[in-house]
């Protein structure tokens, strides 16, 4: 039970927490994560991106483009579709924490595609007790996300996207004495762009490339007991580039860069004894009562600041900006567009959450049936993400209309 109350109120430290212990080195840098609420959002809900290093913002549209990006919609080839992916999460901590996906979309028609989902994750049972150790009650904490996206075309290789979000979340409840606590919820909108050229000859190639935008999660804080949090507010931009090897055999290489748009928590300025030696202290302005910053700007700004200032507030300058980027990466194999084999790698610097890992993953369709399976390889040995992998079971219906390709590109 402690362990899993451990875990639950980790999901939503505030920055402030972090930011006492940012002087924490690693190789003469400051370990300096950036912390957010419901960090939820931001894991990968499929089995096919999850497979490619949680690559998916240029990727081919599918049933689960909302969460990557939900512009790619309206260049889906199926008049719509639906699709589920379960995902256990943190197997080597708990054994029943869980996030489910219900993702689907339909188009309107050749320009317009409308989609939506159900993000829902789920942190299992803990028995409640007193200080006496005596059982007092079960609770089942969760939190959830519905979406509702729409993608428009603007051209036959552009189009652009738009989603909104209700988030709620209710783990505050046992964290904050039981019942006591109320469940937070919050809105968000994403903003999104893609593009995908007309085939083009590479050598004796033909193929295809894409890239996209996107900008989620964008949206009010939320608040537990009188904290409020910021959400991942998130960029995400992303290349890719298909290639026809022959009749039967495709490939595509796909690349993300990802940042969080929400300010880095600063170096705080610590109190020092009579003897001149640092105390845990943090240092408080007599005039304002705020803590001392000694680098790095203050956090606690309102949403619209915090996205402006999530791009030069980090303590480290222009290194630990550029450290805040992570890097997805993918490659994905198609045999005669029936059975996928899927790899990846997800890079975050050390001093900004280490999570590194491999994927791999397959796929096979059949007729309107499409089955997809990953799993997750970390570097590092005894990682909280090893055992992860992921299954998605996905329908596509009645084929759209095909419009003809434009003449190949010299």
């Amino acid at each position: 039970m402690n362990k899993k109350i451990i875990i639950i109120s980790g999901l939503f430290l505030t920055t402030s927490i972090f930011g006492q212990i940012s002087s924490t080195q690693l190789n003469g840098q400051n370990i300096n994560p950036i912390t957010t609420a419901v960090p939820f959002l931001m894991i990968s809900p499929d089995s096919k991106q999850g497979a490619m290093g949680d690559v998916g913002c240029a990727t081919d549209p599918d049933i689960n483009s909302i969460h990557w990006n939900g512009s790619k919609l309206a260049f889906s080839e199926k008049k719509f579709g639906v699709g589920f992916t379960v995902t256990p999460w943190l197997r080597l901590l708990v054994p029943d924490i869980n996030l489910y996906y219900l993702g689907g979309y339909a188009k309107v028609n050749k320009r317009t595609a409308i989609g939506g989902s159900l993000r829902y994750f789920s942190l299992g049972n803990i028995e409640l007790t007193n200080a006496t150790g005596v059982k007092t009650g079960d609770f089942k904490p969760n939190e959830f996300a519905v979406d509702v996206a729409v993608s428009q075309k603007l051209s036959e290789n552009f189009s652009l996207g738009v989603a909104m979000r209700y988030i709620n979340s209710s783990i505050s409840r046992v964290f904050f004495n039981g019942s006591q606590g109320n469940a937070a919820s919050t809105g968000a909108v994403d903003l999104s762009m893609y593009y995908k050229s007309n085939k083009f000859k590479m050598g004796d190639k033909k193929a295809i490339f894409t890239s996209g935008l996107a900008f989620t999660n964008l949206g009010a804080k939320i608040k537990y007991s009188n904290d409020q949090n910021f959400i991942p507010m998130n960029m995400r931009l992303g290349a890719g580039l298909k290639t026809d090897i022959d009749e039967f055999n495709t490939i595509g290489v796909y690349v993300d860069l990802n940042k969080l748009l929400v300010p880095t928590p600063p170096i705080y300025k610590y109190k020092v004894d009579a003897q001149g030696n640092p105390t845990p202290d943090i240092e408080i302005d007599p005039a304002t009562g705020a803590k001392v910053i000694e680098k790095g700007k203050n956090p606690n700004v309102p949403v619209a600041q915090g996205i402006l200032q999530s791009f030069g507030d980090a303590p480290g300058g222009a290194k630990e900006e550029l450290q805040e980027v992570n890097i997805s990466t993918g490659l994905e194999y198609w045999y005669n567009n029936t059975f996928a084999v899927r790899t990846g790698y997800f890079y975050e610097p050390k001093t900004k959450g280490s999570r590194q890992f491999f994927t791999v993953g397959m796929g096979f369709k059949f007729k309107v049936i499409n089955v997809d399976g990953s799993y997750l390889i970390p570097t590092l040995l005894n990682n909280p993400l090893q055992r992860t992998w992921r299954i998605t079971l996905s329908f596509n219906f009645d084929a759209a209309a095909k419009e003809k390709d434009a003449p190949v590109q010299p």
